[in-house]
């Protein structure tokens, strides 16, 4: 029957379309473009309504209920930016007037501690390293001299005794004695004062420099370049562990004024647009910006599963207190399809199977787990509140059987 019927709608249109181009040809052209926009539309939309069986919304695990009124917070916004966390940042400089010899990392590679980062060929690293040999061979003679004045103060110490060697012979060999271990101590020193050198610059045996990452993260920039001479300080990589970030939003003092370390807020990036996630406030500026007159408000933001990046935008939301009242829904039943945020209406039939259309809908700011809906439902009808995302699988192969 369904197929009949197909057919006949078909014909008429069809017998329609004929008796209309006859009467009217030079209406013909926008017409059949309009009609072509409409089945391009209708082929890229999933449909408006799906029929499931009860074991397909039991296997989906799909649950609703009837929408509510309920009360929200009245808030802020305030646009904001993700930076990375100074505090697990590490930004290797120049140590002195080097030539670049290799770069062995680009941004956005993942680094662990201790890898290398560049390598670097410089005049005073050379020096160092000779200086270092040097104190090195140095305090091999002065221990040899140490333990030959050693030596001989036990010997003198003896022929005092048997009344062989005089007291002041005596006392001339504990002198040469002290003077020797002091002459170690010095040659110590020294040796020690290059080897912090060159493992503060980096120098290996071949006199090269090896800057290494001292934090296991991700490359954040690479400003050195391959056989560019660097003066010491000039950038050459930095490196962050983004497993938590910082984000810095400008408020007015008003705003500011009723936030407090600890006070947790919601932001929302152009990357994830049915997303919101949460940050921990960390400091609240004491000036305002003098060109602005806005307050620097700085965020924690966990990052573990790494979808947020450094220098995102974002839009920052405040919590203010209470509000006004209206419908609201689980933020899971709110879906994004044909980027169009959508919920599901259920109406159950008879027979055990249920009826789902697909509802447009004006969503405000997520606020405790629940969705304002600012239009597109009315209080009462049934909302799919778990299984929303399978739901959604459902319509989109649909949409791509129709399209096919």
């Amino acid at each position: 029957m369904r197929r009949s019927l197909g057919i006949t709608v078909v014909t008429a249109t069809l017998a329609g379309a004929f008796l209309t181009s006859c009467g009217t040809r030079g209406k013909e052209a926008p017409a059949a473009s309009a009609e072509a926009a409409t089945a391009t539309e209708r082929a890229n939309t999933a449909p408006r309504e799906l029929e499931l069986s009860a074991a397909a919304i039991q296997h989906g695990s799909i649950r609703w209920a009837p929408v509510t009124q309920r009360s929200f917070g009245s808030t802020g916004e305030a646009p904001g930016q993700l930076v990375a966390n100074e505090d697990h940042t590490v930004r290797l400089g120049a140590p002195a007037e080097a030539r670049v010899l290799g770069v062995h990392v680009q941004a956005g590679d993942r680094v662990r501690a201790g890898q290398a980062l560049v390598t670097l060929e410089s005049g005073e690293a050379t020096t160092i390293l000779a200086d270092h040999s040097k104190a090195l061979a140095d305090l091999d003679a002065r221990k040899a001299a140490a333990t030959y004045a050693r030596t001989a103060h036990e010997r003198a110490d003896r022929l005092l005794i048997a009344k062989a060697m005089s007291k002041q012979e005596d006392e001339r060999a504990a002198a040469d004695d002290e003077l020797a271990k002091s002459e170690v101590l010095r040659a110590d020193a020294e040796l020690t004062r290059t080897r912090t050198l060159l493992a503060r610059l980096g120098v290996g045996r071949d006199g090269r420099m090896i800057m290494r990452s001292s934090i296991g993260g991700v490359v954040l920039s690479r400003d050195a370049r391959p056989g560019a001479v660097v003066q010491p300080g000039a950038p050459l990589v930095a490196v962050s562990n983004t497993t938590t970030l910082w984000i810095d939003v400008s408020v007015t003092d008003r705003t500011a004024s009723a936030l407090r370390s600890g006070t947790r807020v919601r932001f929302a990036v152009p990357a994830y647009p049915s997303d919101t996630f949460s940050a921990r406030i960390v400091s609240v500026g004491a000036t305002l910006d003098s060109s602005t007159r806005t307050i620097l408000v700085r965020g924690l933001v966990d990052n573990k599963r790494g979808r947020l990046r450094p220098q995102m935008f974002a839009s920052v939301w405040f919590d203010g207190g209470s509000g006004q009242s209206g419908l609201a829904v689980p933020e899971g039943a709110v879906m994004l399809l044909d980027e169009r945020s959508v919920v599901f209406i259920a109406r159950p039939e008879k027979n055990g199977t249920v009826r789902f259309e697909r509802r447009d809908v004006t969503v405000g700011v997520v606020a405790g787990g629940l969705v304002p809906i600012l239009s597109g439902l009315a209080p009462g009808e049934l909302v799919v509140t778990e299984g929303a995302f399978a739901l959604k699988s459902e319509f989109s192969r649909s949409k791509m059987a129709s399209g096919g």
